[in-house]
């Protein structure tokens, strides 16, 4: 099976990444044979649909599954669509991940457990007025 895991960095020993919009890369493992290749995230930088890009990414590779430690809903909503499992609460390393998920020690979410935006200067601003025009 085929696995995505977002993740800070390059390789296996690397922390899970817990934002999964703007996760530094995708750590793409084929669970049965430990084989491995890493793609950086270019939506990790974006304005705007951080999440979005990232869920067309991974779902766009063929995995089967995603651990992260965070979604938000339109990226959720991408995944879910796409048929990809989506595990989040996910912390520790790639590799510590892979061995919980394989271990069946990960419970599927059944949403996303952020709302958008999450981590973001825009996170904090939603809905809030700077006083002008009021």
């Amino acid at each position: 099976m085929r696995i995505t895991i977002a993740s800070i960095g390059k390789i296996l020993e690397s922390e899970v990444d817990q934002r999964f919009g703007r996760a530094a890369y995708f750590i793409i493992v084929d669970t049965e044979t430990m084989d491995f290749s890493t793609f950086q995230n270019d939506r990790v930088a974006a304005e705007e649909e951080a999440g979005i890009g990232a869920a067309k990414a991974v779902a766009g590779a063929g995995v089967q599954s995603v651990l992260t430690g965070n979604c938000g809903t339109k990226a959720e909503r991408i995944l879910r669509d796409a048929g990809v499992r989506l595990y989040t609460g996910v912390t520790g390393t790639v590799l510590e991940a892979i061995e919980l998920y394989r271990g069946g020690r990960l419970t599927e979410a059944n949403g996303p457990n952020v709302q958008s935006h999450f981590g973001t200067d825009h996170e904090a601003k939603a809905g809030m007025s700077n006083g002008t025009n009021i």
